[in-house]
């Protein structure tokens, strides 16, 4: 740790000689670098030694401390202005922190439904239908896996394997990612599949799961009009939409103690401090429940 206490000396002597930052300035990089490097070191670590991963790790740590995205831009920022210095004296060959995005544009955390409010909008297409049976069916693999509305649309028959339990999916960029899928969606695709998917085809084929009237997949559009007529008849405040499911999905999973990687994979983010919102927005759950549930709150 003398190396990090050595070029963290350094860096602090530069941005207050150089830089000429005020005294209340300084000393916040100051706290935020040497947090940092604490953090770093917790894990046997050192600054010059950090990957990205590490960095993206800290910030996580950070919005599961309860701070807020302008106070976590500012650690962000610090730790830029470090790095930056190490590259110039030749102390880092690459930049741990480069294309990590800004936690200042994290300003509006996503809405997401309560499970009493999922409850009611996976009640409302009538299953006897075939039309019915195949949207349940996509409401709840949509809920169950956190798909990308296009994802869920142009989703083949032959991703989907019920005996495992596990939906392959092609997302951004043609990356593929295996998802688990719960019993009861499974259950509700089984019901799909077994009469109300053919009925729609005709005689037709497709290799499709989810087809329309005409025999083809839906469009982004159609499904999107459907899940907000479902939403009004569900009597939800917030307007639905895929995103919102989405959004329900992860909230969901980290409030029951879900690792925040894993709900990365299963989103398919390219990036985990695109995740990393949901924990905010599972820390503002659990103030409010404390607010309302505590005697002394």
């Amino acid at each position: 740790m003398d190396d990090a206490r050595r070029l963290i000396a350094e860096f602090l002597n530069y941005i207050r000689v150089e830089k000429r930052l005020s005294a209340n300035t300084a000393a916040a990089y100051e706290r935020d670098v040497r947090r940092y490097a604490a953090f770093l070191e917790a894990d046997g670590g050192a600054p010059h030694q950090a990957t990205r991963a590490d960095v993206q790790r800290y910030l996580s740590s950070l919005y599961a401390a309860g701070l807020d995205g302008r106070t976590i831009a500012r650690h962000l920022a610090t730790i830029r202005g470090f790095y930056r210095q190490l590259l110039r004296d030749g102390v880092v060959r690459e930049d741990p922190t480069l294309n990590l995005e800004s936690p200042k544009t994290w300003k509006t955390l996503p809405h997401y439904l309560t499970v009493e409010e999922v409850d009611r909008l996976l009640a409302v297409p009538d299953t006897a239908t075939p039309l019915g049976a195949r949207d349940r069916a996509m409401l709840e693999l949509l809920y169950s896996t956190g798909l990308r509305v296009s994802e869920l649309v142009m989703l083949p028959s032959g991703d989907l394997h019920p005996e495992l339990g596990y939906l392959r999916v092609t997302g951004k960029g043609n990356k593929q990612r295996l998802v688990p899928v719960g019993r009861p969606a499974l259950e509700a695709v089984a019901a799909y599949l077994r009469g109300p998917r053919q009925a729609l085809l005709d005689r037709r084929a497709s290799p499709f799961l989810f087809v329309s009237r005409r025999g083809s997949h839906l469009t982004r559009q159609a499904f999107w009009k459907g899940i907000g007529a479902a939403g009004r008849k569900a009597g939800l405040e917030k307007r639905l939409t895929p995103h919102l499911v989405r959004h329900s999905f992860a909230t969901h999973l980290l409030a029951r103690g879900a690792d925040l990687r894993s709900v990365q994979q299963m989103l398919g983010h390219a990036d985990i401090s695109t995740t990393q919102i949901y924990t905010h927005v599972v820390s503002e759950q659990i103030k409010r429940e404390y607010q309302r549930h505590h005697p002394r709150a």
